[in-house]
């Protein structure tokens, strides 16, 4: 049987959500929770992998078992696992659904504080130093749905076969002294968010224009848009399935 977790996670202490030698993982902890509860060797595939530091509201991963899993199994993972990855529900699927290639969008928030928070240094990118106009960042949003090539936006010596990429909602919305982004994809290039947001953030204190962005995504160089955002700011918050 092919099951889904739908699960959250605050990847502050965690070097993304993919497995890889010598650091700490979100999967690497998933899967040691589910293979000590089940006795015997789980492996997960998830919806896709986080940076460092990015943080997941919602998000899934698969994983196959000959057992059938009784109702307490949320209740004994989320004992097992530490207290910033919790589980939220675990369901079966068919034997063919996949986390990653059967996901149809991925929405992602972006968070900014515009003055100095004591309360949100680990969950927001911290720019109080300079004004953003925001009008101007919402102008630039515009002209990324005219594009599907983002290489611009995409981090260097990946492993990835395309870099297109098909942008479906891109806004950033104030509220007091926070501003968030939310930008939603059928796919997203690794690094590409917090690499979109640094390009707007310049667009944003005037160092570029909103124009300026369609230059940066035509060169399809990464050297020409802006240094990507910090990842404690960058929260995955849906991923959409047709279930």
């Amino acid at each position: 049987m092919r099951y889904f977790i739908e699960f959250s996670y605050n990847g502050k202490n965690y070097f993304g959500y993919q497995i890889q030698p010598d650091a700490i993982s979100v999967q690497e902890e998933l899967e040691k929770a589910l293979s000590t509860i089940l006795r015997e060797e789980i492996k997960t595939t998830g919806a896709g992998r986080t940076d460092t530091g990015v943080h997941a509201k919602k998000i899934f991963a698969h994983f196959d078992t000959e057992k059938e899993l009784d109702d307490q199994l949320v209740r004994r993972l989320n004992s097992f696992l530490p207290p910033d990855i919790s589980i939220k529900k675990i369901f079966p699927v068919k034997d063919d659904f996949h986390a990653r290639f059967d996901a149809t969008y991925r929405t992602y928030e972006y968070f900014i504080s515009l003055e100095k928070n004591p309360f949100t240094q680990e969950s927001a990118w911290q720019h109080w130093k300079r004004g953003l106009d925001v009008d101007a960042m919402n102008e630039a949003c515009k002209i990324l749905f005219e594009y599907e090539d983002f290489t611009s936006f995409a981090k260097l010596k990946t492993d990835n076969k395309t870099n297109i990429c098909k942008i479906y909602k891109a806004e950033w919305e104030q509220n007091g002294t926070e501003l968030k982004f939310t930008v939603s994809a059928n796919r997203f290039l690794r690094n590409m968010v917090r690499a979109i947001v640094g390009t707007m953030v310049e667009i944003g204190t005037g160092k570029l224009k909103p124009e300026d962005l369609r230059k940066v995504i035509e060169d399809k160089n990464r050297n020409a848009a802006g240094t990507s955002a910090p990842g404690h700011g960058l929260y995955l918050v849906d991923v959409g399935y047709e279930f």
